[in-house]
């Protein structure tokens, strides 16, 4: 049988999506509880980085440490991808002595690639066109704060980059209204919005597109890999950053969250990011239990007992 990978949001059905995150609600409580649960004894995650990242790798590698499993780190200087083997054979060779693989990279297509030719689950840690396992955090950050986003509008402002891109699928998936307020010539997937239909909006005022929204969501202005843009998408993302007077037009019990790491001044104000509204703490820390629960839903047949 062949494996289940996740390298998107809609490789997961509605239900399977729900039961990761009813899961994942779970081992934040015994998480928090000092309760132990090695369900992942024996198992091996391995870990391709070609982009660096802080919370995705002590997320993964904290929690297979928790389940019980092991994680084995590979820089682009301890994988032969980084000298030009092809994806196809790294995928051939890591599958055979690993139980699951996340990568986290550039070109979207090297993680299909890599799923195409592997024996075992693969994970999108991050790619320029989607960020799936982000979702998974937001997600259950906000069903803690505010229950089910059934029904909600949800305000992207910012660039249309991966994380946008995820929240397309999302509000699919989730059935909420999505309003995305970006400046002409950064928009998101031209194929996922047109997917999206009327489930999804592209509106040029920021007041607009967060006017009664439940949810608040921004990311950096320049993303890795795009640091010689900064200055001009400093001045293309002018009058888009998300301070208390936009917040303000938003619903009166909205949330806001960024994927972090976040510039103050920037795409975001300091008053907002570490105001009451705020809840990115939830938000980073839901990576750890989200992975979690996606990593024992692919090891274990999504039934826990493997």
């Amino acid at each position: 049988m062949r494996p289940r990978h996740f390298l998107t949001l809609n490789d997961l059905s509605r239900d399977e999506l729900d039961f990761v995150l009813r899961r994942a609600r779970e081992l934040k409580a015994l998480q928090h509880a000092g309760t132990p649960h090695e369900s992942l004894r024996g198992k091996v995650l391995g870990m391709v980085f070609e982009k660096s990242s802080t919370r995705t790798r002590v997320s993964f590698e904290a929690g297979m440490a928790q389940l019980g499993g092991n994680a084995v780190f590979l820089s682009p200087r301890d994988s032969q991808l980084g000298r030009g083997e092809p994806v196809e054979d790294t995928a051939r060779v890591l599958s055979r002595m690993l139980d699951a693989v996340m990568i986290r990279t550039f070109a979207h297509e090297i993680l299909e690639r890599f799923a195409a030719h592997s024996r075992v689950p693969v994970i999108n840690g991050l790619s320029d066109d989607h960020h799936p396992c982000q979702l998974l955090a937001d997600i259950q950050a906000f069903q803690e704060h505010r229950g089910d986003l059934d029904g909600h509008i949800v305000a992207w402002v910012g660039d249309g980059n991966n994380m946008c891109n995820s929240y397309i699928e999302a509000a699919g998936i989730f059935d909420f209204q999505l309003n995305i307020a970006c400046p002409e010539g950064f928009e998101p997937d031209a194929d996922l919005l047109a997917q999206a239909g009327n489930r999804v909006r592209v509106i040029r005022d920021p007041a607009k597109a967060v006017r009664d929204a439940s949810l608040v969501v921004t990311d950096v202005w320049a993303s890795m890999g795009q640091e010689t843009e900064q200055a001009h998408r400093e001045r293309a993302f002018a009058g888009y950053q998300v301070d208390e007077a936009l917040m303000a037009q938003a619903a009166g019990d909205a949330v806001f969250m960024h994927c972090l790491p976040a510039h103050r001044g920037e795409e975001v104000s300091a008053g907002v990011i570490d105001g009451p509204q705020s809840v990115v703490w939830d938000e980073a820390e839901n990576r750890l239990h989200a992975q979690k629960a996606l990593l024992e839903f692919l090891l274990l047949d999504g039934n826990g007992r493997g």
